[in-house]
């Protein structure tokens, strides 16, 4: 999403500015396995928990029952925004974890990071038995909470699949089966006749870039299994996954299927006034679109998105989310046991759904009637079953690792020169991943 840069530009700063009075790139020098100078294992007192918005309120509908069930522990969930929760966490990861809440709720496009530069920033959760969670949250998700020491440094609370939402009047009316679109051959094909018949292009993208809209783009890459870089930190931007997924965006735009949504709200307008017939979205969108556009109720459904090369996966994890504990807790007993009561009950992580829209990554939350239930917004489809459906397909973990951010620019540039002057996605993507390889040392993998 558009906001993905300011946030992360933060975190080189905040390293830079580290580097520059002297501190340890591990966060000020914390002891083994993520212990923490000036942490301690306290298992009583107060706690406070750092998040945001919708998500800090639906941790604060755990807190009662939580302090019930644990007496001595007092927590104060405190609501940061977004992104100024990331400015507070990452200096204070650089400044030694002076002034960090004891709990943090940490996006994925932020979390390796964070391991890689501050490697004892986060406690090490393997010791207070951390580890037997592993096979509680859906596939992909694991590797992202182990740091370089092989401990569990957080767990997953958050997680979305994506889906594709689409207008389920426009196909009707241009005669076009969902089942029939496997791919996004197929649905490349079938986008004239919809166009045609509605008026409405397939999706829109900001062409030029102000936004830096490349959520679609890196989509098609997970679809594949994979992404700016491999397992092992190497660069594969210009891989054959990653030109393909640029590929399907060229053929979109050449067939005059591709709306241009730059500048603010153009999306949201285009929306509204019908004239997209789909959103490639992941879970979140399922309440974002009934709330936003209430005009428009039964006239969308979803279904699995389309591979991005015919044969191909047709699930991915978009993104997801984190709760850990900073290593200079003084009380890591008390705040760990509040990450494990909220992320591994399912009546606590199912309220915190339906209070929040945060779709849980707590496979035992599935079971709940909610989930099978169907959704009047989208013609009494059950949605909810279609992205867990997705989850039991399996996906791949995507490492975001430390140098997101530079990815995400010369990624955003290559797709304007493709959308814009007519660029060979192959030539621009292999000229940004040498470009990304020299910026940050990594190497390219083969």
């Amino acid at each position: 999403m558009s906001h993905h840069l300011s946030r992360r530009q933060i975190l080189h700063l905040a390293t830079a500015s580290a580097a520059g009075a002297g501190l340890a790139a591990c966060g000020g020098g914390s002891g083994g396995s993520g212990a923490g100078a000036g942490g301690a294992d306290g298992d009583s007192g107060p706690i406070t928990v750092w998040s945001w918005t919708t998500a800090a309120e639906a941790l604060r509908g755990v807190v009662p029952s939580f302090e019930r069930d644990n007496p001595g522990i007092k927590v104060d969930v405190q609501d940061l925004g977004n992104p100024a929760i990331w400015d507070k966490i990452t200096v204070g990861l650089a400044s030694g974890g002076k002034g960090l809440a004891d709990v943090l709720h940490i996006g994925v496009d932020y979390l390796p990071g964070y391991l890689e530069k501050f490697p004892q920033g986060l406690a090490d959760l393997s010791r207070l038995g951390a580890d037997r969670y592993e096979d509680a949250f859906v596939q992909g998700l694991w590797p992202t909470v182990m740091g370089k020491d092989r401990a569990v440094h957080a767990l997953p609370w958050e997680v979305n699949p994506l889906g594709l939402f689409y207008r389920h009047d426009y196909f009707e009316k241009a005669g076009v089966d969902p089942a029939s679109l496997a791919s996004w051959d197929d649905l490349i094909a079938a986008g004239p006749k919809i166009r045609a018949a509605t008026g409405a292009q397939l999706l829109g993208l900001d062409k030029p870039g102000t936004t830096q809209d490349m959520d679609f783009f890196q989509n098609l890459m997970q679809l594949q299994g994979a992404f700016y870089f491999d397992r092992e930190g190497r660069v594969t931007l210009g891989s054959p996954q990653a030109v393909q997924a640029l590929t399907v965006i060229k053929r979109l735009d050449d067939a005059g299927l591709l709306a241009d949504t730059a500048g603010q709200g153009t999306w949201k307008r285009l929306v509204g006034q019908g004239k997209l017939a789909t959103a490639p979205y992941p879970a979140w969108a399922v309440d974002y679109l009934a709330t936003k556009f209430p005009a428009q109720s039964g006239k969308w459904r979803v279904m699995q998105p389309p591979a991005a090369i015919p044969g191909g996966g047709r699930s991915a994890i978009v993104n997801s989310t984190y709760l850990t504990v900073s290593a200079t807790s003084k009380r890591r007993k008390a705040a760990w046991r509040f990450v494990e009561y909220a992320l591994t009950k399912p009546a606590e992580i199912n309220r915190m759904f339906a209070s929040g829209g945060v779709f849980p990554a707590l496979k035992a939350a599935y079971t709940d009637p909610k989930f099978t239930a169907p959704q009047p917004f989208y013609g009494g489809q059950p949605v909810l079953r279609s992205f867990v459906e997705s989850l039991d397909a399996g996906a791949d973990a995507t490492n975001f690792t430390g140098d997101y951010s530079r990815a995400l620019k010369l990624a955003s540039d290559a797709q304007s020169q493709v959308l814009i002057k007519g660029a060979d996605p192959a030539e621009v993507l292999k000229a940004a991943a040498e470009q990304l390889s020299r910026q940050t040392g990594r190497k390219q993998a083969a």
